[in-house]
């Protein structure tokens, strides 16, 4: 089930804020500007995973320890950076892969809170419509927390 909240993913406490990351090791725009503004370990495990990783790639996750009890999950679910020939970037097939591969990793440590933007949505020009199926259909049974910034006055 999803509960729609007006605020900051990355104010979550408890859980795990998950996010999607493109396939080109590429940080630097978007809902990872708050994530780096928080916290550098989730930019610089993905930064070695993509240089390093033998598993980097669409549809893998990476979990990222933040504190005791949150840990950011980046999930590789972007084709490479959108452009104007390829204004969407997000690959909904990878993105299931990681929602799947999310289930096998949230109850381990984090528990059923998991916490995310309208991921894939923003710069990966994805539809939310779409998205929301894959994570209801992903992610039943988990108490997944979809976080809009307020609107700025």
């Amino acid at each position: 089930m999803i509960t729609y909240l007006t605020g900051d993913a990355t104010a979550a406490e408890k859980g795990i804020i998950a996010h999607v990351c493109n396939d080109l090791g590429a940080w630097g725009a978007g809902f990872v500007l708050a994530l780096s503004a928080r916290w550098p370990q989730p930019r610089d495990a993905y930064a070695e995973w993509a240089l390093h990783g033998a598993d980097f790639g669409r549809g893998n996750v990476q979990l990222v320890p933040v504190s005791d009890d949150l840990a950011v999950a980046n999930m590789v679910a972007q084709r490479g950076l959108p452009s104007r020939d390829y204004p969407v970037a997000l690959d909904y097939e990878a993105l299931g892969r990681c929602l799947d591969a999310l289930t096998s990793l949230a109850p381990l440590e984090y528990g059923t809170v998991i916490h995310m933007p309208r991921i894939g949505c923003g710069l990966a020009g994805g539809d939310w419509g779409r998205v929301e199926s894959l994570i209801n259909y992903h992610l039943n049974g988990y108490d997944v927390r979809v976080y809009d910034l307020p609107e700025k006055q």
